[in-house]
Protein backbone atom coordinates (compact mmCIF):
# COMPACT_ATOMS: atom_id res chain seq x y z
CA UNK A 1 0.00 0.00 0.00
CA UNK A 2 2.93 2.50 0.97
CA UNK A 3 5.19 1.55 -2.05
CA UNK A 4 1.74 1.93 -4.16
CA UNK A 5 1.08 5.49 -2.64
CA UNK A 6 4.71 6.67 -3.06
CA UNK A 7 4.44 5.64 -7.53
CA UNK A 8 1.27 7.23 -7.87
CA UNK A 9 2.09 10.64 -6.20
CA UNK A 10 5.37 11.12 -7.65
CA UNK A 11 4.45 13.90 -10.01
CA UNK A 12 3.22 15.39 -6.83
CA UNK A 13 5.07 14.66 -3.94
CA UNK A 14 7.27 18.06 -4.05
CA UNK A 15 4.18 20.16 -2.89
CA UNK A 16 5.13 18.91 0.32
CA UNK A 17 7.65 21.25 0.70
CA UNK A 18 5.48 24.21 -0.02
CA UNK A 19 3.93 23.84 3.30
CA UNK A 20 3.50 27.18 4.56
CA UNK A 21 4.22 26.87 7.99
CA UNK A 22 7.52 25.07 7.05
CA UNK A 23 8.94 27.45 4.89
CA UNK A 24 11.17 29.35 7.90
CA UNK A 25 13.16 25.91 8.93
CA UNK A 26 13.85 24.34 5.85
CA UNK A 27 17.24 26.79 5.37
CA UNK A 28 17.86 25.32 8.84
CA UNK A 29 17.53 22.30 7.50
CA UNK A 30 19.93 22.89 4.25
CA UNK A 31 22.80 24.40 6.33
CA UNK A 32 22.54 21.51 8.72
CA UNK A 33 23.19 19.31 5.98
CA UNK A 34 26.01 21.18 4.21
CA UNK A 35 27.80 21.03 7.34
CA UNK A 36 28.02 17.52 7.40
CA UNK A 37 28.16 15.87 3.78
CA UNK A 38 31.13 17.88 2.68
CA UNK A 39 33.63 15.51 0.61
CA UNK A 40 31.90 12.43 1.74
CA UNK A 41 30.22 9.22 -0.58
CA UNK A 42 26.68 9.44 0.28
CA UNK A 43 24.16 6.73 0.32
CA UNK A 44 20.63 7.94 -0.13
CA UNK A 45 18.32 6.08 1.53
CA UNK A 46 14.36 5.93 0.00
CA UNK A 47 15.47 9.42 -2.05
CA UNK A 48 11.92 9.59 -3.46
CA UNK A 49 11.90 12.61 -5.86
CA UNK A 50 15.27 13.16 -5.22
CA UNK A 51 14.47 16.95 -3.47
CA UNK A 52 16.91 16.34 -0.70
CA UNK A 53 19.37 14.68 -3.67
CA UNK A 54 19.38 17.94 -5.22
CA UNK A 55 20.43 20.29 -1.71
CA UNK A 56 23.46 17.33 -0.97
CA UNK A 57 25.23 16.48 -4.51
CA UNK A 58 27.08 20.00 -4.66
CA UNK A 59 28.28 19.70 -1.26
CA UNK A 60 29.01 15.61 -1.85
CA UNK A 61 32.15 13.65 -3.41
CA UNK A 62 29.56 11.39 -4.88
CA UNK A 63 26.10 10.38 -3.93
CA UNK A 64 23.80 7.42 -4.60
CA UNK A 65 20.35 8.07 -3.96
CA UNK A 66 17.98 4.62 -3.73
CA UNK A 67 14.37 4.54 -3.78
CA UNK A 68 12.24 1.45 -4.60
CA UNK A 69 9.95 3.15 -7.10
CA UNK A 70 11.36 4.14 -10.67
CA UNK A 71 8.24 6.89 -10.90
CA UNK A 72 9.83 9.05 -8.49
CA UNK A 73 13.35 8.02 -9.28
CA UNK A 74 12.28 9.38 -13.02
CA UNK A 75 11.08 12.75 -11.08
CA UNK A 76 14.40 12.88 -9.77
CA UNK A 77 16.50 12.24 -12.84
CA UNK A 78 15.10 15.71 -14.33
CA UNK A 79 16.60 18.08 -11.19
CA UNK A 80 19.18 20.10 -11.96
CA UNK A 81 22.42 19.19 -10.09
CA UNK A 82 24.52 22.02 -11.32
CA UNK A 83 26.84 19.67 -12.97
CA UNK A 84 26.69 16.99 -9.62
CA UNK A 85 24.50 14.98 -11.17
CA UNK A 86 24.03 12.01 -8.86
CA UNK A 87 23.69 7.78 -9.24
CA UNK A 88 20.05 6.89 -9.10
CA UNK A 89 19.44 3.33 -8.41
CA UNK A 90 16.27 1.62 -7.65
CA UNK A 91 16.70 -0.18 -5.08
CA UNK A 92 15.03 -1.53 -1.55
CA UNK A 93 15.38 -0.35 1.45
CA UNK A 94 16.19 -3.62 3.45
CA UNK A 95 18.39 -4.60 0.61
CA UNK A 96 21.64 -2.51 0.67
CA UNK A 97 23.73 -5.36 0.07
CA UNK A 98 22.13 -5.06 -3.50
CA UNK A 99 23.32 -1.47 -3.96
CA UNK A 100 26.79 -0.88 -5.50
CA UNK A 101 29.38 1.27 -4.57
CA UNK A 102 31.71 2.29 -1.16
CA UNK A 103 30.18 5.21 1.19
CA UNK A 104 31.58 6.76 3.91
CA UNK A 105 28.47 8.68 5.14
CA UNK A 106 24.46 7.05 5.37
CA UNK A 107 21.52 9.72 4.57
CA UNK A 108 17.85 8.69 5.77
CA UNK A 109 15.61 11.80 4.76
CA UNK A 110 11.99 11.70 5.42
CA UNK A 111 12.27 7.58 5.35
CA UNK A 112 12.51 6.78 9.29
CA UNK A 113 8.64 7.86 9.85
CA UNK A 114 7.43 5.03 7.21
CA UNK A 115 9.48 1.87 8.64
CA UNK A 116 6.75 -0.06 10.60
CA UNK A 117 7.94 -0.42 14.06
CA UNK A 118 8.46 -4.45 13.72
CA UNK A 119 10.63 -3.69 10.86
CA UNK A 120 13.24 -1.24 12.44
CA UNK A 121 15.73 -3.58 13.68
CA UNK A 122 16.08 -5.50 9.87
CA UNK A 123 16.26 -1.79 8.57
CA UNK A 124 19.37 -1.04 10.79
CA UNK A 125 20.74 -4.49 10.56
CA UNK A 126 21.01 -4.40 6.62
CA UNK A 127 22.77 -0.18 6.79
CA UNK A 128 24.84 -1.65 9.47
CA UNK A 129 26.09 -4.49 6.97
CA UNK A 130 26.36 -2.86 4.03
CA UNK A 131 29.15 0.07 5.32
CA UNK A 132 32.01 0.04 7.94
CA UNK A 133 31.63 0.53 11.35
CA UNK A 134 32.20 4.20 12.30
CA UNK A 135 30.56 5.22 9.16
CA UNK A 136 27.98 8.44 10.05
CA UNK A 137 24.28 8.45 9.76
CA UNK A 138 22.32 11.46 9.04
CA UNK A 139 18.09 11.11 10.11
CA UNK A 140 15.69 13.93 9.27
CA UNK A 141 11.77 13.72 9.64
CA UNK A 142 9.14 15.71 10.41
CA UNK A 143 7.19 16.00 13.44
CA UNK A 144 3.79 15.87 14.35
CA UNK A 145 2.31 19.57 15.18
CA UNK A 146 -1.55 19.86 14.62
CA UNK A 147 -2.66 21.42 11.95
CA UNK A 148 0.40 20.80 10.24
CA UNK A 149 0.71 17.05 8.85
CA UNK A 150 -2.73 14.84 8.64
CA UNK A 151 -4.08 13.67 11.81
CA UNK A 152 -3.32 10.06 13.03
CA UNK A 153 -6.13 7.94 11.81
CA UNK A 154 -5.47 5.44 14.21
CA UNK A 155 -2.66 3.54 16.34
CA UNK A 156 -1.67 -0.55 15.17
CA UNK A 157 -1.04 -2.86 17.53
CA UNK A 158 2.83 -2.89 17.18
CA UNK A 159 2.30 1.31 17.84
CA UNK A 160 2.44 2.09 14.35
CA UNK A 161 0.22 5.21 13.93
CA UNK A 162 -1.00 5.97 10.51
CA UNK A 163 -2.94 8.60 8.03
CA UNK A 164 -5.15 9.34 5.90
CA UNK A 165 -4.12 10.88 2.99
CA UNK A 166 -6.02 11.65 -0.42
CA UNK A 167 -3.96 12.89 -3.98
CA UNK A 168 -5.30 15.24 -6.50
CA UNK A 169 -7.33 12.96 -8.51
CA UNK A 170 -9.58 12.41 -5.13
CA UNK A 171 -7.92 8.74 -4.35
CA UNK A 172 -7.45 8.01 -0.85
CA UNK A 173 -4.76 6.19 1.06
CA UNK A 174 -4.14 4.77 4.46
CA UNK A 175 -0.31 5.81 5.10
CA UNK A 176 1.88 4.66 8.09
CA UNK A 177 3.55 7.54 9.40
CA UNK A 178 5.28 7.24 13.16
CA UNK A 179 6.54 10.83 15.10
CA UNK A 180 9.32 8.96 17.25
CA UNK A 181 10.61 11.29 20.11
CA UNK A 182 14.37 11.49 21.42
CA UNK A 183 13.69 8.17 23.72
CA UNK A 184 12.30 6.12 21.10
CA UNK A 185 14.97 6.48 18.64
CA UNK A 186 17.33 6.67 21.05
CA UNK A 187 15.72 2.80 21.94
CA UNK A 188 15.57 1.95 18.56
CA UNK A 189 19.13 2.63 17.86
CA UNK A 190 20.97 1.15 20.89
CA UNK A 191 23.06 -1.75 19.64
CA UNK A 192 23.00 -0.59 16.63
CA UNK A 193 25.02 3.18 16.52
CA UNK A 194 26.74 5.49 19.25
CA UNK A 195 27.17 8.97 19.60
CA UNK A 196 23.18 10.02 19.41
CA UNK A 197 23.01 13.91 18.72
CA UNK A 198 18.99 14.58 18.20
CA UNK A 199 17.51 17.99 17.54
CA UNK A 200 14.41 19.14 17.55
CA UNK A 201 13.04 22.38 15.56
CA UNK A 202 9.16 23.19 15.95
CA UNK A 203 8.23 20.66 12.53
CA UNK A 204 11.14 18.65 12.01
CA UNK A 205 13.90 16.52 13.98
CA UNK A 206 17.35 15.95 13.18
CA UNK A 207 19.69 13.06 13.95
CA UNK A 208 23.55 12.29 13.73
CA UNK A 209 24.80 9.00 14.78
CA UNK A 210 27.52 6.76 14.30
CA UNK A 211 26.96 3.18 12.99
CA UNK A 212 28.75 0.49 14.81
Amino acid sequence: MLTDYYRKRAREYDTLYATAAWQSELPVLHDWLMERVCGKAILEVAAGTGYWTQVLAPAAATITATDLNAETLAVAARRDYAGRAPRLLTGDAYRLDAIPGEFDLVFCGFWWSHIPRADVARFLAGVCARVAPGTPMLIMDNRYVEGSVHPIARTGPEGDTYQLRRLHDGRQYEVLKNFPGRDQLASDLAGAATGLDWTALEYYWLLTCVLT
